[in-house]
């Protein structure tokens, strides 16, 4: 039997062992990805340049995007590299750092919805107290506290996980270094420290769910107590992206985390993983972005 001490590399899973079929997946992923920073990369820029654009809340879209891309950066490169080179190899170390900055990053983004749901809820149910509740001051507070949470939490996961001994090979059975995949090659009851730290992770996640849950329920209530139907719209069409894109995020996520064991197989996972982690990423920017017309004109403006 294996130990960590002794592993100094991990295998991922292949998409598939077919030649043609890898540089295929190759191709595609290189698309998502190109299409991931393209769209993400024209959302920072704009927002930046367009003084219009200077408010709470396209700044947390701004963060919103710079996460977007830190994510899907961490997932796609190496699997696209190891298609190319025909190989399923990441390093120790390799995998550990890939680990990290994906947790971070996804947990980042999470509570980064959660205050994007609040600065809805001001805006639309507290109009008159949207300055004072959301100066810059304190939009560049809640956005460090969500860069700063996603970062405790992966320190927090990272170092235990590979603190376990890892006794049974170093196969893992995903895409990329995911924590659960690792978590099945430790040795017997070896984990179990780990599922505390899991637990407290699913009382935040649950917390931030809870939090947007109630915030559009009140929304709502606001909105559809809006006499105009001029204002309603403009209401939704304002909410409608920041929801489309927590639905999305937390679908995924639930489906690639609570799907029954009795459906699950390593093709199915594969293409879970892929969308969880990948799609979201590249298709953020068109949500945001179709219904937006401040942000439509910014992006126009700076093509032309």
């Amino acid at each position: 039997m294996s130990n960590s001490s002794s592993i100094t590399q991990f295998l991922l899973l292949p998409f598939t062992d077919t030649r043609e079929l890898q540089l295929l997946h190759f191709w595609l992923f290189l698309g998502i990805y190109l299409a991931a920073l393209l769209g993400n990369g024209l959302i920072i820029t704009a927002i930046a340049w367009d003084q219009h654009l200077h408010t709470p809340m396209y700044f947390f879209l701004l963060n919103l995007a710079l996460l977007d891309m830190g994510c899907i950066s961490t997932t796609l490169p190496k699997s696209m590299a190891n298609s190319l080179s025909d190989s399923r190899a990441i390093s120790y170390l390799g995998c550990a750092t890939q680990l990290f900055l994906f947790l971070f990053l996804i947990t980042a983004e999470f509570c980064l919805l959660t205050i994007m749901s609040y600065d809805r809820y001001v805006a639309i149910c507290k109009p008159l107290h949207y300055g004072t509740l959301l100066g810059s001051r304190a939009c560049v507070h809640m956005a460090a506290a969500a860069w700063a949470t996603g970062f405790l939490n992966s320190l927090l996961h990272t170092a235990n996980t590979f603190s376990l001994p890892l006794c049974k090979g170093n196969a893992l059975g995903q895409f990329f270094c995911e924590m659960p995949q690792i978590l099945k090659l430790s040795c017997s009851h070896s984990y179990l420290r780990e599922l505390g730290l899991i637990l407290v992770s699913a009382c935040l996640t649950f917390g931030c769910f809870v939090f947007i849950v109630v915030s559009y329920v009140q929304i709502l209530r606001a909105v559809l107590r809006i006499p105009s139907e001029q204002g309603r719209h403009k209401a939704f069409s304002t909410c409608l992206p920041h929801l489309a894109v927590v639905s999305l995020f937390v679908s995924t996520g639930m489906f690639a985390n609570l799907k029954p064991p009795s459906i699950s197989s390593p093709s199915l996972d594969l293409v879970v993983s892929v969308l969880y982690s990948s799609v979201p990423p590249a298709v953020n920017p068109l949500i945001y972005s179709m219904r937006n017309q401040e942000l439509k004109d910014a992006l126009w403006k700076l093509m032309t």
